[in-house]
């Protein structure tokens, strides 16, 4: 039976979602909001599964790759490649293809799952792959530590009825759903390799699904990751004991604080890109431009500020000199040739642990 205190929380997880909903239309959103909100949750989800990678290996990878290309999305070799990278990347990219397809009223289908799992695991090295089905539901069983999920003959069904349920608009409050859904996804378990993850991306994909996110700015793979054990344990109480309530007080509680965290973080944003136009914008030297273009692209190199402002490097090297002095960049690798330099105060408000809780 559901206490008092449990919809309590159940209404203020709705009361900041529709609070970070609402601040998603009426700030103007400066892409670094919107990609670094979504990787964030592509870091914290990997981190999950073990993965070792923070926000300067993924900017570096991708800044090094434009400087070598002239293009971020070329199909030229990447530099610096690692596995960690290469899985953070792919969840970014399912997340958004994910967001693609309900735009384009496609609904949540098991061929939309297959999509995004084989996105999950495309160009991951076979070491860190536990399946030959990729794109696939499983064909041999797998277990969650003692526990023997449904054959694989069973789960595709167990899967489309999950889905239909889904669907059909369910039997509960939304969240409520959404977070049956979660566990049952989990205990169903219906691939050989990244439950875990695509199990995680479909709670921001159904939130956004039932208008609930404006944009997939919701990154709660950081509060399980931040409570990792209790995540577990909640779900084997489930199985075991059938204690329904336990999960849904987890799940529910963090989701409304990662809403919170989510608009903390995001007006905090807001409020620096509009002291960097009130310090820098409207002047025509490089070293001002580059401070408002930090919120497009908040780690760069020399080569990437002269390509983007069409400058000498010579010119490049001052701005970016007069921007470390005034502490709005700073150098990130130590060396004395190939520097790269990020947004000092972006990446503090990004990386700053939770406040919340």
């Amino acid at each position: 039976m559901l206490d008092n205190g449990f919809y309590e929380t159940l209404s203020n997880a709705t009361y900041w979602l529709g609070k970070l909903s609402g601040l998603s239309l009426e700030v103007d959103f400066p892409a670094v909001l919107y990609t670094s909100l979504l990787r964030k949750e592509a870091i914290e989800s990997a981190e999950i599964e073990g993965a070792d990678v923070d926000y300067n290996a993924l900017y570096s990878f991708e800044t090094r790759a434009e400087d070598s290309t002239g293009d971020p999305k070329s199909t030229a070799p990447r530099l610096d490649s690692t596995k960690d990278i290469q899985e953070v990347l792919n969840y970014e990219q399912a997340l958004a293809d994910g967001i693609e397809s309900l735009d384009q009223d496609e609904p949540l289908s098991i061929d939309l799952l297959h999509s995004l799992h084989d996105r999950l695991l495309t160009g991951v090295p076979d070491d860190r792959v536990d399946t030959d089905t990729i794109g696939a539901f499983k064909t041999t069983p797998n277990f969650i530590g003692e526990f023997l999920p449904p054959v694989p003959d069973v789960a595709a069904g167990a899967m489309e009825t999950l889905l239909t349920y889904y669907r059909t608009g369910g039997s509960y409050q939304p969240l409520i759903d959404i977070a049956l859904f979660h566990y049952q996804f989990e205990t169903i378990h219906p691939y050989g390799d990244s439950n875990g993850r695509l199990g995680r991306l479909l709670i921001t994909l159904q939130l956004y699904d039932q208008d609930y996110l404006e944009r997939p700015n919701l990154y709660l793979s950081e509060y399980f990751n931040r409570n990792k054990q209790t995540y577990v344990d909640r779900m084997e109480q489930v199985r075991k004991a059938g204690e329904w309530e336990a999960w849904l007080e987890f799940f529910i509680t963090g989701v409304r604080y990662q809403a919170e965290e989510s608009v903390i973080r995001t007006l905090e944003l807001e409020q620096l890109r509009r002291k960097y136009d009130q310090q820098y914008g409207g002047v025509a030297y490089t070293a001002d431009q580059l401070a408002c273009w930090l919120f497009e692209q908040p780690y760069v190199t020399a080569q990437t500020v002269a390509e983007q402002f069409d400058v000498e490097h010579s010119t490049a090297y001052r701005a970016i000199a007069s921007l470390q002095d005034d502490g709005v960049l700073e150098e990130v690798t130590g060396q004395a040739r190939n520097q790269e330099y990020r947004a000092k105060e972006i990446f503090e408000i990004l990386e700053r642990p939770p406040e919340t809780y």
